[in-house]
């Protein structure tokens, strides 16, 4: 372990003059807070200041950050009245909102019961049901369709010319067509997603009113759509399901997956061709020497991930202590899984970004009850990406500088504003 570590206990005050307001921001998109390092070192478990004015405990190592998502006395009851609010809207954001209600028509749904999906034996149902979707064997089923969408999308970005922008030309329509498929949204609605997603995953950037409209016109689209599927079933997961969750609960699963399914995977297909074209003859032009390295490439870009966001948020149950130090029931805890990807105690040259870094077990996915139903499509559409792009676009480069690249602000995944490529 390089770091000078202090001891766990060490009183965040004496490390930090006042309450630092989280997220820190990042030098650049590619380049890691350099808080970071400085609090895995002397202060692991440090007091901030939410977009909210709330404060809560932030978690920056490895080791702590994989306790505290494995611990059920750390649950995902944000909306407690003791829980601190992420957001600087009046409803506190995504994660404080109350867990049974999507609002809209879904909520006034009162002949179907709303059991919670977020803890306990209902998280565990609504987990080995959805989970049946995104087993192994079911994703890699999709790989040659979403190879065959990803030619389909770099034919229309070179016939377009470049510059190109890797966001809206691939990054955001193949996670959000592979998702709509497998829920059986219709194709002609694809594009309708974007902003009902920012606005649920507001922290600063959009007003109360934006995020209600938002809300309920996604809450209305989606009780639309379910009713549809449980008078009509197709062959598509929200049909499959509807004979097991309630109306609400389908909504529920429908808004989360449009979601989880689209948003982080469509930031990080960005992220990742930037983070291999900033350094290109070490990091591109070897897995062009080496395309049998994607799968660890891919895995390497999602732990050495500097832009992830804001984190994971939970609430402490009862008192517990991680790193030394003690938590009171009622505390709300972030983990950076980020911060803990690049700990020195967890990986060796955890700096650095290794393509053949084996093994890598990173947090980039959460880990736990509560790690990522999805993980199995985001890593498979990461990988189809990426051998098309090494394929099709050999000399691909950044247009500019990456210490120009600059992270996208106010929402809790992150993201970068434009990685604008040649080729």
């Amino acid at each position: 372990m390089s770091d000078d570590r202090a001891h766990a206990g060490d009183d965040p005050a004496a490390v930090l003059a006042g309450l630092p307001p989280y997220p820190f921001p990042n030098p650049s998109a590619l380049e890691p807070p350099p808080e970071w390092e400085r609090l895995r070192a002397r202060c692991p478990v440090a007091r901030i200041e939410l977009a909210s004015g709330d404060e809560a405990l932030l978690l920056t190592r490895y080791d702590d950050v994989r306790e505290m998502l494995s611990d059920p006395r750390f649950s995902r009851q944000l909306d407690a009245d003791d829980a601190s609010r992420v957001s600087d809207s009046d409803d506190g954001g995504v994660f404080s909102r109350p867990s049974s209600s999507t609002g809209g028509a879904a909520a006034a749904d009162a002949d179907e019961p709303e059991a919670s999906m977020l803890g306990g034996p209902g998280h565990r149902r609504w987990r080995r049901l959805v989970g049946k979707a995104f087993t192994v064997k079911r994703v890699q089923a999709l790989r040659p369709a979403m190879a065959e969408l990803a030619e389909q999308l770099i034919t229309d970005l070179v016939e377009a010319g470049g510059p190109a922008n890797i966001g809206p030309a691939l990054g955001f329509p193949l996670p959000v067509f592979v998702i709509c498929d497998l829920l059986g949204v219709p194709r002609d609605d694809r594009g309708r997603f974007a902003h009902w997603s920012d606005t649920m995953l507001n922290m600063t950037r959009f007003t109360q009113d934006e995020i209600d409209r938002s809300g309920r016109e996604f809450s209305e689209y989606m009780t639309e759509l379910v009713a549809t599927k449980r008078s009509a079933p197709g062959n598509d997961l929200l049909s499959d399901l509807a004979a097991d969750l309630t109306a609400t609960e389908l909504v529920m699963t429908g808004q989360g997956l449009l979601i989880a399914g689209h948003e982080t995977t469509a930031n990080m297909i960005g992220k990742m061709v930037a983070m291999l074209l900033a350094d290109r003859e070490h990091r591109w032009e070897r897995l062009l020497a080496d395309p049998s390295l994607v799968p660890s490439a891919v895995e390497e870009a999602l732990r050495f991930d500097a832009n992830p966001g804001f984190g994971m948020p939970r609430y402490v149950s009862e008192e517990t202590v991680v790193g030394g130090t003690t938590l009171p029931r009622g505390t709300t805890v972030v983990c950076s899984m980020a911060s803990g990807n690049r700990d020195t105690a967890a990986f060796d040259g955890a700096g650095d970004m290794d393509l053949a870094r084996r093994p890598n077990p990173h947090l980039a996915f959460g880990v736990g009850p509560h790690s990522c139903v999805g993980q199995q499509l985001a890593r498979v559409e990461l990988q189809t990406v990426l051998e098309v792009l090494l394929r099709r676009l050999p000399t691909l480069e950044l247009v500019g500088d990456a210490t120009d690249l600059r992270a996208r602000q106010g929402l809790i995944v992150g993201g970068i504003d434009q990685v604008l490529v040649r080729w």
